[in-house]
């Protein structure tokens, strides 16, 4: 039959075919819900002549039908979505399989009502890109979600302005934990991270380890990484111990790479202490083993006195250099000894092999995520950790 609808006020528009019939869907678990119609109408409504419409459902699949298709309890469903761990093997993988099948989606804006904080931890690094904090997410992240915990990450770029800007917007989803890298923030971050932690949020800094800087011997937030000036030092020592005299750090071209810059001076310190002479030289911006074969050349091409070795603030610009003495004939360590930072794969696949210095990537990560769990499980302050680090001589300082 032939049916009119009104579409707007003198408006019309003639639809033919039969009324539509109500249907309900078979699968229990994935219910249309429709609303029924309010029963009050504006005025705008009544004065224009408008049909009410129905409220419009959510169309979620609810808590109790994910329950019901596996078997179990909504409290063992929750949680199972919580802490996977502390729920049997064979009910977390009915559970699994029911969440799969429904479709079933969590509402995180209920439960950040209910209790003011989510399940996420928010992580802010300098730089994706970099493996050294590729391996640290991945420990974080592997650790967290093993607890019901996700991983939220955002890249700062260096940039103390725009980890303060990022910061703003992570703590606007109400975090379940904070985790920055370095002790090094803007005044503005400074003021959000201090209401953080005083209203219980735990806050971590990772990559960094100087208890002695937040006054009475104690830092304003927890640290967990290791001390660079201590790994500034052990480069120069090892350099030093071989008989060198006149060396330089080839510093990260990174402004705001404040630990390298702190490894860079710690450095130099320790070589002036011994009567030996030492130089800073800053890397160019760009592609870091780019960096390190322009440096090299222009070590070569210095005058007198002449540079006998070099610690880089990283691998890739420690790589660049030795690819480039091997270009030039430069004979590494005879000539000039390289020194790098990061032990990464590469290092030990090059001729001579890289000495480097190697860092626990992966275990700050995972301890990190250790020390806040603990912490949001008791109510109490992130505990501390300085983590080890180890200096690994190879052929590029005349070690094996």
């Amino acid at each position: 039959m032939d049916r009119e609808l009104s579409t707007a006020p003198g408006v019309t528009a003639n639809i033919s075919g039969p009324a539509p019939q109500a249907s309900i869907l078979a699968n229990p678990v994935s219910l249309s819900v429709t609303k029924a119609l309010s029963s009050q109408s504006t005025p705008a409504m009544e004065s224009e002549g408008l049909p009410r419409q129905a409220r419009r459902g959510h169309g979620r699949v609810t808590l109790q039908q994910v329950a019901q298709a596996a078997g179990v309890t909504a409290i063992t469903v929750s949680r199972y979505l919580r802490e996977p761990a502390v729920v049997a093997l064979a009910t977390g993988a009915r559970i699994q399989q029911a969440l799969s099948a429904t479709g079933y989606v969590a509402n995180k804006q209920a439960g950040l009502l209910a209790s003011g904080v989510g399940n996420v931890v928010a992580a802010l690094l300098p730089n994706l890109a970099n493996s050294i904090f590729a391996e640290t997410a991945q420990g974080l992240s592997d650790s967290l979600q093993s607890a019901g915990f996700e991983l939220l990450i955002a890249s700062t770029g260096y940039s103390v302005d725009r980890e303060e800007q990022q910061l703003r917007a992570l703590l606007g989803w109400r975090p379940a934990a904070l985790v920055l890298t370095g002790r090094r923030h803007a005044a503005g971050a400074l003021k959000l991270l201090a209401q953080a932690k005083a209203a219980g949020t735990p806050v971590i800094e990772i990559w960094d380890h100087h208890p002695a800087e937040g006054g009475r011997g104690q830092p304003r937030f927890t640290q967990i990484g290791f001390n660079h000036e201590e790994v500034g030092r052990a480069m120069a020592e090892h350099l030093l111990r071989a008989g060198h005299r006149h060396l330089a750090y080839i510093d990260s071209g990174v402004a705001e790479d404040y630990r390298a810059h702190e490894r860079g001076l710690a450095f130099v310190h320790c070589v002036q202490q011994a009567d030996a002479h030492a130089q800073v030289v800053v890397a160019p911006a760009g592609d870091a083993f780019d960096a390190g074969r322009q440096v090299l050349g222009d070590l070569v091409r210095a005058g007198p006195p002449r540079l006998t070795a070099a610690a880089f603030a990283n691998d890739h610009l420690a790589c660049g250099a030795l690819l480039e003495a091997c270009r030039r004939g430069v004979k590494v360590p005879h000539d000039m000894a390289l020194l790098g930072f990061g032990d990464f794969a590469i290092a030990r696949q090059l001729s001579p092999a890289l000495s480097s210095v190697k860092l626990p990537r992966h275990a700050i990560g995972v301890e990190t995520a250790r020390s806040l769990l603990e912490a949001l499980r008791l109510g109490k302050p992130a505990k501390p950790m300085s983590l080890p680090w180890q200096l690994v001589a190879r052929g590029s300082t005349g070690g094996v």
